[in-house]
């Protein structure tokens, strides 16, 4: 009887961690995606299509593929993607504002 109920107590815990887990990554990267966006931005402003082409496009890329996994429902490869091209535009945004000193 005692296993029975452990055994039960077990099962309910591993349930319980799970629905926990899968709470947590299954929110959409809404922050992240309007960071990388006004990173973008910013970055434009700046003047990086002249002086970091380079890292604006790859942060663009960037943002177009985490659009794309957003929509698929892919929130982790959306936030990652986010995330990189937030820091993409940020060193475009870093650029350009060096090229111009």
């Amino acid at each position: 009887m005692l296993s029975k109920r452990l055994t039960l107590f077990v099962r309910s815990i591993v349930l319980a961690a799970m629905l926990v887990a899968a709470g947590c990554t299954a929110s959409p990267p809404v922050q992240e995606m309007s960071d990388a966006r006004q990173a973008i931005t910013a970055a434009k402003e700046a003047g990086a299509a002249e002086y970091a082409a380079e890292e604006l496009d790859a942060a663009v890329e960037f943002l177009n593929s985490a659009e794309i996994y957003l929509k698929n429902n892919a929130f982790h490869f959306a936030r990652r993607d986010a995330i990189a091209a937030k820091s993409k535009a940020l060193d475009a945004l870093k650029l350009s504002e060096a090229d111009q000193e």
